[in-house]
C-alpha cells in the first residue's frame, strides 16, 4: 500500500485491480484512484498485459523526508505500516474507477508533471515548481471530470483531436477556424468545447502536443535539437527551445541530459 494517494491510467492492455475487497477489470482508458493507505494489487492479463502510467501525491503536504529515502514510499507489509505518515483523504468521495475519453489527452497530462521519485534539491527546485504547477492544473481537471456525474462524452471532440493531431504530425499548425468551420460551430463554442474536453485551450493543446512528441525524440532518438524543431515544424530552434522551457522548466538539452539519465 502507498503512503500517498495514487492515480493509475491504463494506457494499453488489460488486467484486474483489487482493493478493499472490490475488483475492477481494466483496459486502455481506465483511470483508477486509490486513497492513501488503502491496500491494492494488480493482476495483468497473461495474453494482453496492461501498461499503466501512475502518479503519487498528497492532498496536502506530509513531511516524510527524515523517515523515507523516497517521497513515494510503498509499504509491502501491512504490519509495518506507520499510520502517522499516511497521507490525508480527500474530503469528498472520489470514484475508484473511471473510464476516460480521449486517452492521449490524459497521457499527455500525466507526462506534463512526470518527475523522478526523488526529493527536490537546490539543483532541481525550479523544475519542481514547474512540475507542481502542471500537477495543480491536472488535479483540477481530474476532479472536475470524476465529480461531474452528468458528463456526457461529446463525439465531436474525438473527431477534432484526431484531425488536429494528424495535421500537426504532417505540417505546421493550421488556423483554428479550419476546425470550427468544418464543424459548423462558432469560434466561442469551439473554444468552450475544447477546454471542457481537454483542460486546455486549443493553442495550449497544440503547444503541448508538439512539445510532448519532441520529448520522445529527445529521449529515444539521436536527432539533434535543431532536427527535432524542424520535424515538428517550429518556426525556429530558438522558438522551440523557448517554448520547451516554458512548458517543462528545462531547455531541450537539459531535458535530454537529466531525464535521459533516469531511463538508463
Amino acid at each position: 500500500m502507498c503512503y500517498t494517494s495514487s492515480l493509475y491510467l491504463i494506457s494499453e492492455g488489460k488486467g484486474v485491480i483489487r482493493t478493499d475487497g472490490r475488483s475492477y477489470e481494466t483496459s486502455a482508458g481506465a483511470l483508477v484512484y486509490i486513497p492513501a493507505g488503502q491496500p491494492h494489487d494488480w493482476i495483468a492479463d497473461p495474453l494482453d498485459p496492461m501498461v499503466h502510467i501512475c502518479c503519487y501525491f498528497d492532498w496536502h503536504y506530509v513531511d516524510r523526508k527524515q523517515e523515507f529515502e523516497w517521497p513515494s514510499y510503498i509499504c509491502y507489509d501491512p504490519e509495518l505500516l506507520r499510520p502517522s505518515l499516511v497521507g490525508p483523504k480527500f474530503p469528498f468521495a472520489i470514484p475508484e474507477y473511471t473510464k476516460v475519453e480521449n486517452l492521449q489527452v490524459w497521457i499527455d497530462w500525466f507526462r506534463s508533471f512526470y518527475t523522478s521519485n526523488k526529493y527536490s534539491s537546490e539543483a532541481t527546485y525550479m523544475r519542481s515548481l514547474n512540475v507542481q504547477s502542471h500537477f495543480q492544473r491536472f488535479i483540477e481537471y481530474f476532479l472536475a471530470y470524476v465529480l461531474d456525474h452528468d458528463k456526457i462524452p461529446d463525439p465531436r471532440m474525438d473527431k477534432i483531436l484526431e484531425q488536429l493531431e494528424r495535421d500537426l504530425l504532417s505540417g505546421p499548425p493550421k488556423p483554428l477556424k479550419t476546425y470550427y468551420e468544418n464543424l459548423h460551430i462558432s469560434a466561442g463554442y469551439f473554444f468552450e468545447l475544447f477546454k471542457k474536453g481537454t483542460g486546455f485551450t486549443p493553442i495550449q493543446y497544440v503547444h503541448r502536443f508538439r512539445i510532448n512528441r519532441s520529448k520522445d525524440d529527445l529521449l529515444h532518438s539521436e536527432l539533434s535539437v535543431t532536427e527535432i524543431a524542424q520535424k515538428y515544424h517550429f518556426a525556429s530552434v530558438h522558438y522551440f527551445s523557448k517554448l520547451f522551457r516554458k512548458v517543462t522548466g528545462l531547455s531541450p538539452r537539459e531535458y535530454r541530459d537529466q531525464m535521459g539519465a533516469h531511463d538508463r
